[in-house]
């Protein structure tokens, strides 16, 4: 089969894994009242028109020479992306998503030549990602299976060479969560699951690229400071940046700072219902350091976040903080729910949920607070953390516009049509915008 058919195939696999994946959602009804929130909010009134030569289909030569358009205080300018820090607001704090993005297609062949692709989502056991990828001889994780129905209840091996020896990575069904599948893998060499899956796995690219990734995306689909696997989506906003930009902004008087957050295949999902609250929210894990959460206290006002991976854990911070002030606890174990954050009190000020949490990570002795969330931001969310934000430019009708639209309000339309009508790049491997309202 040549690698056309390959690519439309494999983009069809994951659409249908992101039509059909059932979601987890927050801690309301299905159709909740917000007060904060618009419920007649309709995501057909988030539409636009994006023609498929606009779509980046591959990035540029060099990740510095990206477009960036820059919203600021409603009027409109454009530029490169080399030149973004003269475009930052003076003694802006950055704050990157660090996460990496881990090769998680596996592609097995029966002997009768079908062919299985095996999509891991998330460790099922360990269920820790940082266990998970250093864990050797076997682990389970929850996947989507493609082909699913040539799988029968027959073992899957890939047969491969390690350090001179003949290796066998052996995939078996273990069990079924709704449409997932609980896969267990086996192999009988030294090396851990992060190892086997760097050497034969395939780097997940969006599936609205349709076609088959290629040995470029095993760098450009990454950012330059991704640093802990976890994710089967890049944080594209990053796509951007460069060591030199990097340290050119440090040298200028700009911090920079990190959160983990693991991005899912959740954020290709659809916005599936008309009535935006109906619309439930995937998981997302993450992690944040105490030293950190002290710099955000030290720095309010003047925080970027590069990509809306960031601007979700952000936010979610607040969501923490009033579960310890009302509480006493930041119930860690429990993800922050889809609404949650809307039933922070508003004449609660943000630093004081901020220290909230600081004080607390420092009473438990803890470096960092891992946890997850699933807060959908749109319309009517009023932004504690972020001031600023870096991002490419996302799909109609999706939530990521719907966050977008959150923070600089109708004037997305303006924005989207100056980047329709100056021939700007759009989603993953698209041109970049820096919004400051």
């Amino acid at each position: 089969m040549n690698n056309r058919h390959t690519a439309i195939r494999d983009c069809h696999f994951i659409a249908t894994f992101a039509r059909d994946r059932p979601l987890q959602g927050g801690n309301r009804d299905s159709h909740p009242i917000l007060p904060a929130v618009n419920n007649e909010l309709l995501i057909s009134d988030y539409n636009y028109p994006l023609p498929e030569d606009r779509i980046a289909k591959f990035p540029l030569e060099r990740r510095e020479m990206s477009k960036l358009l820059v919203y600021e205080k409603g009027g409109i300018s454009e530029s490169r992306f080399a030149r973004i820090g003269e475009a930052l607001p003076a003694g802006a704090m950055l704050v990157f998503n660090n996460t990496k993005v881990i090769r998680a297609r596996l592609v097995f062949y029966k002997p009768t030549g079908a062919r299985i692709e095996i999509f891991c989502l998330e460790p099922h056991d360990p269920a820790d990602y940082e266990r998970a990828f250093a864990v050797k001889g076997s682990c389970r994780w929850s996947c989507i299976v493609g082909n699913l129905k040539k799988w029968k209840d027959d073992e899957l091996h890939i047969d491969f060479e390690a350090e001179g020896r003949a290796q066998r990575l052996t995939a078996r069904k273990a069990g079924q969560t709704d449409k997932e599948q609980i896969i267990e893998f086996s192999w009988n060499g030294d090396q851990s699951f992060g190892q086997l899956l760097e050497a034969l796995g395939r780097i997940p690219i969006p599936p609205y690229l349709c076609r088959e990734s290629e040995e470029l995306d095993n760098s450009r689909y990454q950012t330059v400071y991704s640093k802990f696997e976890g994710s089967v989506a890049a944080p594209t906003a990053g796509l951007h940046f460069t060591p030199e930009i990097i340290a050119e902004l440090r040298n200028t008087g700009h911090l920079t700072d990190e959160v983990t957050l693991h991005v899912g295949a959740g954020t290709f999902l659809p916005v599936k219902t008309d009535e935006v609250t109906r619309h439930k929210m995937h998981t997302e894990h993450f992690e944040i350091r105490l030293s950190t959460i002290r710099n955000l206290i030290d720095h309010l006002g003047e925080v970027i976040a590069v990509g809306t991976t960031s601007v979700r854990t952000l936010e979610s911070l607040c969501a923490l903080g009033w579960r310890i002030l009302s509480s006493g606890s930041p119930d860690a174990e429990r993800p922050v729910g889809q609404w949650e954050i809307y039933d922070v009190p508003v004449q609660r000020e943000t630093r004081e949920l901020l220290e909230a949490l600081s004080v607390y990570l420092e009473q438990e002795r803890l470096a960092k607070l891992k946890t997850a969330t699933q807060i959908m931001i749109m319309p009517g969310y009023r932004y504690r953390i972020v001031r600023g934000i870096i991002t490419n430019f996302h799909q109609p009708q999706s939530t990521l516009l719907l966050l977008v639209s959150a923070f600089i309000g109708e004037d997305w339309r303006k924005v989207y049509d100056f980047a329709l009508n100056n021939d700007f790049r759009f989603l993953s491997y698209g041109d970049s915008s820096l919004l400051l309202p």
